[in-house]
């Protein structure tokens, strides 16, 4: 009888358990879709899932009424608040299969170049702050797998035009100086990332294998620091490398980080929750004994571009999805050219 009563009350905590947790399934696989955003209604990005499709059920309100899933930097839903509200939500995903790196010398070189394109953007409390897009070549010596060099050949960045430096308003604060290229330290050495303080999760799915690594700091105990109070420091990193390999530098093919912080100024009653988004996305890879490569100096204050590079079908513009909320309120930075 205790056996039946114990297992009675097992089950129900777990099914208790996983009715917290919305899961997003692939349609074309049948499997989980890690990274897709969840926007409410008025631009706020309210959720984010982890390497099993998951989100907390918590983070959606009804009075919401609609919302936008973008998974790849493209739409790929929007859904009510009754259609959303469940365990398992299917999404049609077929239109993001993964573009092919372009091998252009497979010739072992003292250098490992890997172009490709990128994407960056903070929010404050949910809502978008600064956005920044462009092209990015990251140099690695081929020996040590370790980036040498960042080269960017071309960029343009956003915020809204409302921002401010109050130096007690943390809320209102332009955050675009938050908007660093995405970080490749580890992407040929993934054993680093094993040293016991982080966690590390691996999904395969039928079309590339994914390695998702978290880590938090700062739990139970604020930071003070020139009158600013730091609490909640969590990192999620995601690389995503071709089917059954080695994961070697040669089968990367997409990163991913997610960094959030907790700030306020000492006379504010409440923390304002900063995330931090970066997305690298490699086009080409190469080989050179030279790593003179043509690049533009990266200023967060002004764009510096000579082609509308962000019109190419395949680049990843999220400057879209955002200004389709705000509207003229996104304003870029004057571009230097």
């Amino acid at each position: 009888m205790k056996k039946s009563l114990l297992l009675l009350f097992l089950t129900f905590v777990l099914n208790l358990f996983t009715a917290q947790t919305i899961t997003f399934i692939s349609e074309k696989t049948n499997k989980p879709l890690p990274k897709v955003s969840v926007f409410g209604k008025d631009g706020s990005i309210l959720a984010f899932s982890d390497i099993d499709g998951k989100i907390e059920k918590q983070s959606l309100k009804s009075d919401q009424e609609r919302f936008q899933l973008v998974y790849d930097n493209v739409v790929l839903a929007q859904l009510s608040f009754s259609e959303i509200n469940k365990d398992i939500v299917k999404l049609d995903d077929k239109i993001n299969d993964i573009e092919p790196v372009v091998i252009k010398n497979n010739k072992p070189a003292k250098y490992l170049l890997i172009k490709g394109n990128f994407n960056a953007y903070v929010t404050v409390n949910n809502l978008l702050n600064s956005y920044v897009d462009g092209i990015v070549t990251y140099v690695f010596d081929n020996k040590t797998k370790k980036v040498k060099d960042i080269k960017v050949q071309q960029y343009r960045i956003f915020s809204l035009e409302n921002a401010t430096f109050e130096k007690k308003q943390t809320g209102a604060w332009d955050y675009s100086m938050f908007l660093d290229l995405p970080k490749l330290k580890y992407a040929g050495n993934l054993e680093k990332y094993n040293n016991g303080e982080l966690k590390i999760k691996e999904l395969k799915t039928p079309s590339k294998d994914e390695v998702e690594i978290t880590g938090e700091d700062l739990q139970e105990k604020e930071m003070a620091i020139l009158g600013y109070r730091l609490f909640d420091i969590r990192g999620i990193v995601n690389f995503s490398f071709e089917k059954n390999s080695k994961k070697t530098l040669r089968d990367f093919n997409k990163y991913n980080s997610i960094e959030f912080l907790k700030l306020k100024h000492k006379s504010e009653p409440d923390y304002n929750q900063i995330i931090i988004y970066k997305n690298f996305y490699p086009t080409e890879l190469d080989f050179s004994n030279e790593k003179d490569i043509a690049e533009v100096k990266y200023n967060k204050r002004q764009s510096n571009y000579t082609i509308r590079y962000w019109d190419e079908e395949t680049f990843p513009n999220m400057q879209k999805v955002f200004s389709s909320f705000f509207k003229d309120d996104l304003k870029e930075k004057q571009n230097i050219k």
